[in-house]
């Protein structure tokens, strides 16, 4: 739920507009750390290789929920400053949800049925969303929720059936539905409500049920090594990436230090591996303390210091346009 709301609050005009931007951040958002925390995990901490290229996995990601979450409370999701990063992490996560079946799912039989249904309804999901909307929609029994749900759960399914994971299909019908789903602000507030209130609490629950506590104990510096790898990994590549695409000054620092958080897909592919042999419950544990650190400390660093105060809802925001990413006249009209 959490991936789908991300990917449905992308705004199709805004990505196409800067697709090479989402495609270059992004890209460089996942390979530097992938490959620096692979390194790491490997040559520094110890892991064989099987667990390393997990690690690079789990902390390559860009955290959905905190960027998705942080972007709403502030109002940036409005602007395109905000639908930008929003783009950037929806690419940064597609490549760490690619690599995650790639390098550990099975390819068999099953996954080409996987890939051709999913190819399938990407493609007619928009007209028969639309039509069912307009046949269905605005009834007590919330029957626009009730499709939404039936698609995550049977595609999830699929998903989970053919060796990948369930997020794949959720992120992308989110940005297929974008819009549809996405511009439908009294839906996309039900769904919220859903999400954030009652189904989020359990999933980091479960999660965090594995975390051995005297695993982190014993030896902690693993721990500081593969948080370390991660930030300055992905630091190192996003802020002249970021740069280069005219964010100079708080506005780019920010943007990087956001693109840096990790959370939602850093614990799915550290529970993936879990659950697949791939790491033992002490490299989970390393792996999701890494993960909610990257979540917190960035997250914190950035509202606290480099926030740009100029783009928030109610300043100006871009030459030209308001703050809702809309044209606007001149100063006098």
């Amino acid at each position: 739920m959490l991936t789908f709301l991300a990917g449905a609050e992308l705004d199709p005009d805004v990505f196409r507009e800067k697709w090479k931007e989402a495609m270059g951040v992004g890209l460089v958002g996942f390979f530097a750390p992938f490959l620096g925390a692979t390194m790491v995990a490997h040559f520094v901490v110890g892991w064989d290789w099987r667990p390393s290229w997990l690690a690079g996995v789990a902390l390559s990601t860009t955290s959905v929920a905190v960027v998705y979450a942080v972007m709403l409370e502030l109002g940036f999701n409005r602007t395109k400053y905000g639908k930008a990063i929003l783009a950037a992490c929806f690419v940064n996560d597609l490549g760490t949800v690619i690599a995650l079946g790639l390098i550990f799912s099975p390819f068999t039989g099953r996954t080409l049925v996987f890939l051709g249904a999913s190819l399938a309804l990407f493609l007619i999901l928009p007209f028969v969303t639309t039509w069912f909307f307009d046949k269905y929609g605005g009834r007590v029994s919330e029957l626009e929720t009730k499709y939404i749900l039936f698609l995550l759960f049977g595609m999830g399914w699929l998903a989970v059936w053919s060796g990948s994971e369930a997020v794949l299909p959720a992120y992308v019908i989110g940005m297929v539905l974008a819009g549809t789903v996405g511009r439908d602000h009294f839906l996309i507030r039900r769904l919220r409500t859903l999400t954030f209130g009652l189904l989020t609490p359990f999933y980091f629950i479960r999660a965090g049920s594995f975390v051995s506590v005297p695993a982190l104990v014993a030896a902690p510096l693993i721990f500081v090594a593969l948080f370390f790898a991660k930030m300055i990994s992905k630091l190192v590549g996003l802020l002249p990436t970021v740069r280069a695409f005219g964010y100079s000054g708080h506005d780019g620092i920010y943007y990087s230090l956001m693109m840096s958080t990790g959370l939602t897909f850093g614990t799915i592919s550290a529970l993936f591996g879990l659950n697949h042999g791939i790491i033992s419950q002490t490299q989970y544990s390393h792996l999701v303390a890494t993960v909610i650190g990257s979540a917190v400390i960035p997250t914190a660093i950035a509202n606290a210091r480099f926030m740009p105060r100029h783009l928030l809802p109610g300043k100006a925001s871009e030459p030209g346009e308001s703050v809702y990413g809309e044209p606007v006249g001149d100063l006098d009209t």
